[in-house]
């Protein structure tokens, strides 16, 4: 199925004739000129349709690549020494797809911090599945 272009170009005629105006009125492109003290009265946009069919799209949609870290509700137990949660299980709520996230295991604890938060951001090297 082939889909066509309605409109696939525009074209700024210079020397078109302008319209017919009457006297002491302003031209009609001086009160819509969006730069000021430039007159576009002998200019026109025409707009023309073509028959030309629009590139086809391509007919395989590109493979999604394998998803990174663990799935969405996996327990996983923290390896960073730094962290309040360290060798503690905590499960994934989300994993970011981006491969520039610097830290894109997001992990929820069942107890929480000393400032009263259950969840942080983690690495992949940082997370280790457990089952």
């Amino acid at each position: 199925m082939a889909m066509t272009s309605a409109a696939s170009g525009f074209l700024l005629m210079a020397n078109a004739p302008a319209p017919a105006v009457r006297s002491g009125a302003p031209p009609p492109c001086a009160a819509m000129s969006l730069f000021p003290g430039r007159s576009f009265a002998g200019s026109r946009l025409v707009i023309m349709a073509s028959d030309e069919a629009a590139p086809a799209a391509e007919a395989s949609p590109k493979p999604k690549p394998p998803p990174i870290g663990p799935k969405r509700g996996a327990k996983v137990k923290i390896t960073r020494k730094e962290s309040y949660w360290y060798k503690n299980v905590g499960s994934v709520v989300a994993v970011d797809q981006d491969p520039k996230t610097r830290y894109p295991v997001v992990v929820r604890f069942p107890k929480v911090n000393y400032a009263n938060v259950s969840t942080n951001n983690y690495a992949l090297d940082e997370v280790q599945e457990v089952q």
